[in-house]
């Protein structure tokens, strides 16, 4: 069922020119004002460390308003009220979504690996090669999970878009994706530390430069267990307060 789900969502988003313009176009975007910032710094070598950065950033744009504007269409179409009606629990019906985002998000990992080794001679020289991959795919799927959290959030306010807007720039930050968390003020750490992102990121960065993969990669993993056990049980909240007070179209 989530397989078809998947599916289901990515062969809808393919119809949208919107979402496929964003899904190609921003990561390209963002890859290159990574690279331009760090051929400008004192530390050029870290080029790939960019452009891996800018790919995370994409995926997790990709979770975020793909999560968020497939629940505000669904509320806008009048569907979201049979969705949470369907005979089967609210997180195996929106669990797909947010796996076909994290699954469309991985588009951005790549592109700009590509795009900077193409355009500006970035040299793929990875310090783990074959954790990567698998760094990258658990942290995708982690993400995925990470969106169901999201979700009831945006099931429960009536418009997304606007958390979509307000969560994008903070968690890029707090996350580390480009700048060291270490830049940050002291009281951001216990947030960053929090963010199944800050990890997934590390896990990859590590990958890319050389460091412990594995401890970061499983604390994404865990982090993003935990998110998506809360999802599911906001998901159920969320589901009967609608329908107690019938305001699941405009809540």
């Amino acid at each position: 069922m989530l397989l078809l789900g998947m599916l289901f969502h990515l062969k809808h988003a393919s119809r949208s020119p919107f979402e496929i313009g964003s899904f190609v176009v921003v990561p390209i975007v963002q890859a290159t004002l990574a690279v331009y910032l760090f051929r400008a710094s004192a530390e050029p070598q870290k080029l790939l460390q960019a452009a891996v950065g800018a790919g995370m950033m994409g995926v997790w744009s990709s979770v975020l308003f793909g999560a968020g504007g497939a629940i505000q269409s669904q509320r806008w179409q009048g569907t979201l009220e049979m969705l949470m009606l369907a005979p089967r629990r609210p997180v195996m019906v929106f669990l797909p979504i947010t796996l076909a985002n994290g699954a469309m998000g991985s588009y951005a990992l790549l592109a700009t690996l590509v795009w900077g080794r193409v355009l500006y001679g970035v040299e793929l020289d990875f310090a783990h090669p074959f954790a990567f991959p698998v760094a990258a795919l658990v942290t995708v799927l982690s993400l995925g999970a990470f969106g169901i959290l999201l979700a009831s959030l945006f099931i429960l306010v009536r418009h997304a878009n606007a958390f979509m807007n307000a969560l994008e720039y903070p968690i890029w930050l707090l996350s580390g994706m480009l700048l060291p968390i270490a830049s940050l003020p002291a009281w951001t750490g216990p947030i960053a530390a929090a963010l199944p992102t800050t990890w997934g990121a590390r896990a990859l960065r590590e990958a890319t430069s050389g460091g412990a993969v594995w401890p970061s990669l499983g604390l994404c993993a865990a982090i993003s267990a935990v998110c998506l056990g809360l999802g599911a049980l906001s998901l159920v909240h969320v589901e009967r307060r609608a329908r107690a007070a019938a305001t699941l179209a405009l809540a």
